[in-house]
């Protein structure tokens, strides 16, 4: 039960009416087709960018072949126009990129860093691709797409395979349609469908892109998050999904996250008289000195004792025994300001472990904001009977 989360290097939104504007330092990212004031559709998308010596290192050394998901989670900010079955994608890019220190409402532009027409300062490095295009086969190794209605060449790049040994094209109008149809059939393409009454959170498993940076197949440049081509430069005024996504310059406790999740549960076998079945428990957690660095994992025991023990005669107190939880407890992990969980019940990564000292679990401080507090919580399973002890277990996370 392990889960670990990291924070970008670098995020930025592209907008193709401004072909040329940096906005690296916004406190929003955006994903969006609205209309102008000319009655023209203005897209948006954003790019993210994870250490990947960092990811190396977590995979290599942390996870340690264990079997892993990885997951892009956005923290959503402001949403509009969402119908049934919108569709953000997720994929990896094809070219490297600046962040750049503008932000939406600088005045004049700030042009330092990438845009939609350039991947570094405006006039530099553009946006495009070049290659062959096999249009019987199909074969395609990194493409964009643009509306040459609606925008200039831009809108970044990206790959549609596992190898960068491949063809390549950069995609117009004209082949968005044939973009679509194979676009689902593609590993490199990560897809997560929104609803009126859904979280609007994004929450998307990135396994394959992740694993082909890691293996070398493809570099490492970061994700480009976009609505699916069918609402991109859709002239209708339906048509205006926003989804409005807080970036790593935030002042919230919402920046994207990588998050990595892997089991790596361990099971002790106590003696049967050992495991606890009454729900009249009395928990307490001990290696918890209450502060810790990002750079902290930390081993939380859990000292486990009926509330009300049967009455034996022993010559030793019944609570000096060696008590364990049924293997069906998790932890949680709380915000104690805002009350959200940073940390989720999961019966599969944060599943309580033991060992000859008892119940405990690990948590890696590294995905949690620093100069807050946080509580954590235990669920357990008895008497099929769900039980969660919220018991003021309390540490903060420093600077």
């Amino acid at each position: 039960m392990a889960i670990y989360k990291i924070f970008p290097t670098q995020d930025t939104t592209l907008y193709s009416s401004h072909p040329s504007m940096n906005t690296g330092i916004d406190a929003i990212l955006e994903a969006s087709n609205k209309l102008g004031i000319d009655g023209l559709p203005d897209v948006a998308r954003y790019l993210v960018q994870f250490d990947n010596s960092e990811i190396n290192d977590i995979i290599t050394n942390k996870i340690s072949g264990s079997t892993y998901s990885v997951y892009l989670t956005n923290f959503i900010s402001e949403i509009q126009g969402i119908t049934s079955n919108t569709f953000l994608e997720i994929l990896p890019l094809a070219q490297s990129w600046d962040n750049g220190t503008g932000q939406t409402l600088d005045n004049p532009i700030t042009e330092n860093g990438c845009s939609w027409g350039y991947t570094d300062f405006s006039g530099s490095t553009s946006w495009s691709p070049s290659g062959d295009y096999d249009g019987t086969e199909g074969v395609i190794s990194y493409t964009s797409s643009f509306n040459p209605l609606y925008s200039t060449q831009g809108g970044g790049n990206w790959f549609f395979n596992g190898s960068n040994n491949l063809l390549y094209v950069l995609a117009g109008y004209v082949l968005d349609n044939y973009i679509d149809n194979i676009i689902t059939s593609n590993p490199n393409v990560i897809s997560q469908s929104f609803n009126v009454r859904d979280t609007k959170d994004l929450e998307a498993k990135v396994d394959n892109i992740v694993n082909n940076w890691y293996s070398g197949s493809i570099p490492n440049y970061g994700f480009i998050v976009k609505l699916a081509d069918s609402f991109e430069f859709n002239p209708s005024q339906y048509v205006q999904p926003q989804f409005k996504y807080y970036s790593v310059d935030t002042n919230t406790i919402y920046p994207p996250q990588l998050e990595f999740r892997w089991r790596d549960y361990s099971l002790y076998s106590p003696s049967t008289s050992s495991i606890v079945t009454t729900e009249q428990l009395k928990l307490s957690l001990s290696e918890n000195p209450g502060i810790f660095t990002p750079e902290s994992i930390n081993r939380f025991y859990i000292n486990v004792s009926p509330l009300y023990p049967t009455r034996i005669y022993k010559t030793s107190s019944l609570f000096t025994d060696l008590n364990y939880l049924p293997t069906s407890s998790y932890y949680a992990v709380k915000d104690l300001d805002t009350n959200e969980f940073i940390i989720n019940f999961d019966d599969q990564y944060t599943q309580i472990s033991s060992d000859e000292r008892g119940n405990y679990f690990d948590v890696y401080m590294s995905g949690l904001e620093p100069e807050r507090y946080y509580k954590i919580l235990i669920k357990t399973v008895l008497n099929n009977s769900t039980k969660i002890f919220d018991d003021n277990y309390y540490f903060k996370v420093i600077n």
